[in-house]
C-alpha cells in the first residue's frame, strides 16, 4: 500500500523580501540535508502544496524545481516527487568504484549487463599492449548505489587474468586482480562530459541528453603491464570526483 506523501510544515513569511518559493525550498532542502527526509521519501505534489501552504502553484512548482536542479529530489510521471539519495562524492585514487561507495556507507550492488571473451582485435590490442589474436574479455557493469544507479562501465582485461562473471556480481574488480597477485600500481586517466545517448539515459534513470561524466583509465601493474583498459560514465547529477592539490 502506497505510503502518504510527507506535506512539510513550513512557515512562510509574507513580509520577508526573500520569495515565496525561495522559502519553501530552503526548508525543504534543510530537512533533507539533515536527515529528516530519507531518501525514497515522498513529497506532496504541486498542486496539493500550494493548496495547503496558500500559495500559487507556479511558486510551489519553482521552488521544488530549485530542489531538482541541486539534486535534492526527483520528479517523474507515476512516481510523484521523491527524496534522491545523496550525492556521491569520489576521491581520485586507484580504487574500485564499489570499494569507494562502501567505504562512504552507500548500500551498493552490481549488474553484469554483459560478459565475453574473444581474441582481441588490433585496437584492443593496442589498448592492452598486447599481440592481436590474444583472448581478452569485455565486462560492461552498471553500478547503484542506495538503489539508484550511478555509472555504466566498460572494461577490457587479459582473458588470463579477468576475474569470473560471478565474482563481479560482489565485489570490486580491482580488489578480485589482487587476490590473484595482480595489484594495480598506477594509471593513466581522462575524466571529461558529454551528454547522455538515448540507451544511457534510460539506463541511469536520466533525463534524455543528461549531463554525463567520463573516465578513461589505464592501469599498469608493478612491471608496467596493461592489467585493465576502461571507460565509464557517471551520473553529473549524482556523482563527482574529488582531488587534493598541493603546492609545488
Amino acid at each position: 500500500m502506497p505510503t502518504t506523501p510527507f506535506q512539510p510544515d513550513i512557515a512562510i513569511d509574507r513580509t520577508n523580501e526573500v520569495p515565496l518559493y525561495s522559502q519553501i525550498a530552503e526548508a525543504l532542502a534543510a530537512l533533507i540535508l539533515d536527515g529528516t527526509l530519507t531518501p525514497g521519501t515522498r513529497i506532496e505534489d504541486e498542486v496539493s502544496m500550494a493548496r495547503r501552504l496558500e500559495v500559487s502553484r507556479p511558486t510551489t512548482r519553482q521552488a521544488l524545481q530549485r530542489l531538482v536542479d541541486r539534486g535534492l529530489i526527483s520528479r517523474r510521471r507515476g512516481a510523484g516527487t521523491v527524496v534522491t539519495s545523496p550525492h556521491v562524492r569520489r576521491p581520485m585514487e586507484l580504487s574500485s568504484l564499489l570499494a569507494d561507495l562502501t567505504r562512504g556507507g552507500h548500500t551498493v550492488s552490481t549488474t553484469i549487463t554483459d560478459y565475453s571473451t574473444h581474441p582481441a582485435d588490433e585496437e584492443e590490442a593496442e589498448r592492452l599492449e598486447i599481440e592481436p589474436g590474444t583472448n581478452v574479455t569485455r565486462i560492461r557493469r552498471m553500478r547503484c548505489a542506495d538503489g539508484e544507479p550511478i555509472a555504466l562501465m566498460d572494461n577490457l582485461l587479459p582473458t588470463a587474468i579477468a576475474p569470473a562473471h560471478e565474482e563481479l556480481e560482489h565485489e570490486g574488480l580491482y580488489n578480485l586482480l589482487r587476490t590473484q597477485g595482480v595489484v594495480p600500481t598506477t594509471a593513466t586517466q581522462a575524466i571529461g562530459a558529454r551528454n547522455a545517448t538515448t540507451d544511457e539515459a534510460k539506463a541511469l534513470d536520466e533525463k534524455r541528453r543528461a549531463a554525463l561524466l567520463t573516465v578513461t583509465r589505464t592501469a599498469y601493474d608493478s612491471s608496467g603491464a596493461v592489467i585493465e583498459y576502461g571507460t565509464h560514465v557517471y551520473r553529473a547529477s549524482r556523482y563527482s570526483f574529488e582531488t587534493t592539490l598541493f603546492n609545488a
